[in-house]
């Protein structure tokens, strides 16, 4: 191995052990302070008077809150830097979701999840931007990879903590769900603390990096953003309007519907198999658990074969397959199994999908796209809880609601499978098959 090699190699070690543990917590704490009303939902819908389709709309109507303020907030972490603005969203994210426990009806509980999408802003965008800042192309998707494992794990985590917090009814006066609320809040505080200590803007500043270190890094990452902008440097309004950025946009749209229309509902679907709120708490992590091993398995092989795209297909149309099964049966432990190939499928297509905007976007054009993605991506949020209530409430049931998410799953493979190979299949090809993700 040459001295260059073990430059590079003792280089993303040290970034990756300094900044990956933190951020990865970071994203699971937020993943759990999204998506715990689908244990709130247990019982607080009677509480709250809520039926299934105001539930959905109001799981959803927290990514109409992100979706209007997830390109300005980006942008302007890009200016001020990553460090005060992540914690500034920690804050504010925690402070609302433990208000949320102040919730008399459905008016307030909207209210809330519509005031913590815009508290959480950019806060996704704004970690895929700032990888940019740190890791070479090389190690992106891979680091990516590292990231989304905070998210059926936290899925996972949340399903035991909030089935047990539940239980807490009564004590003080507060029911299980305003509980659960204030619990989960606390920890996004305090570790908007811990991102101020130990959170570094860029490179330039990293007194923890060698002076060589420091050189090695800056050196290859203007590198690559050299060769980036040769074919063209973008601004913020052409980054917007771009083609692949739309493109990419209307892939994640789909493959987000699905996926959040599964996440809000859940814990109602399992807890239809006649269990009570501790063991569908437990019940519930069995599908995100196996999503996580599924997904490291998917990745692993994707890097084994150095390929994206087909990786990315494949997955929409297995976690199509499994929402069809899980469909079919109903309530059941087997509908439980097609569940846990559907969470294989939608958690397992994101790490492929996200190196792919930094291949042609730089600077404020990349902080600009990357949250346009995220934010058109995320309406899916909205739209999949949104729809799942309204056919839950018109049927009775989630078999069609589940149906509708396959139909997503599968749309979003094709659209890759088409519009990537038409109008950037080749770079992608070249420049996303490397040994990374």
């Amino acid at each position: 191995m040459s001295a260059l090699q073990t430059l590079e190699r003792r280089t993303i070690s040290k970034i990756s052990w300094r900044l990956l543990p933190l951020i990865v917590i970071i994203y699971f704490v937020a993943y759990i302070d999204r998506t715990n009303v689908s244990f709130a939902a247990l019982t607080m819908n009677k509480d709250l008077g809520l039926s299934s389709y105001v539930f959905g709309l109001g799981a959803g109507i927290f990514f109409l809150g992100y979706f209007l303020f997830e390109i300005p907030s980006n942008v302007i972490l890009e200016k001020v830097g990553a460090r005060i603005w992540i914690a500034r969203i920690m804050i504010t994210w925690g402070l609302v979701s433990g208000a949320t426990a102040l919730a008399t009806g459905p008016a307030s509980f909207l209210t809330l999840r519509f005031l913590l999408g815009v508290a959480e802003a950019g806060f996704f965008p704004g970690m895929i931007l700032y990888f940019t800042y740190w890791f070479p192309k090389a190690y992106r998707a891979r680091v990516i990879s590292a990231l989304f494992i905070a998210v059926p794990g936290s899925n996972a985590v949340a399903a035991v903590i909030s089935g047990a917090v539940l239980e807490m009814d009564g004590l003080l006066r507060l029911t299980g769900w305003q509980w659960m609320f204030i619990v989960e809040a606390v920890p996004a505080v305090l570790l908007a603390f811990a991102v101020l200590v130990l959170m570094t803007d860029r490179p330039a500043v990293a007194s923890w990096l060698e002076p060589a270190e420091r050189e090695w890094l800056e050196g290859a990452l203007q590198e690559e953003r050299r060769h980036i902008e040769t074919s063209g440097h973008l601004s913020l309004f052409q980054a917007l309007t771009d083609a692949r950025v739309l493109i990419l946009s209307l892939i994640y749209l789909t493959i987000v519907t699905a996926t959040y229309g599964i996440t809000f509902f859940l814990p109602q679907i399992v807890k239809g198999i006649g269990l009570s709120n501790m063991m569908t708490g437990l019940v519930t992590a069995i599908p995100y658990t196996i999503g996580t091993i599924g997904m490291l398995l998917w990745g692993a092989s994707s890097d084994r074969h150095d390929e994206r795209r087909w990786h990315f297909c494949i997955a929409g149309v297995l976690a199509a397959v499994g929402l069809v099964g899980a469909g079919l049966f109903g309530s059941s432990f087997l509908a439980l199994a097609f569940m846990s190939v559907a969470t294989i499928g939608l958690y397992g297509s994101k790490p492929a999908f996200w190196p792919m905007p930094s291949l042609f976007l730089t600077g404020t054009a990349a902080a600009g796209g990357i949250a346009m993605v995220n934010s058109i991506g995320n309406l899916g949020g909205y739209v999949g809880p949104f729809i799942v209530g309204w056919i839950k409430d018109r049927t009775g049931s989630f078999e069609a609601g589940l149906y509708f998410l396959a139909v997503c799953a599968l749309a979003s493979g094709i659209i890759a499978y088409f519009a990537v190979q038409s109008s950037t299949a080749a770079k992608y090809r070249s420049d996303v098959a490397t040994p990374a993700e």
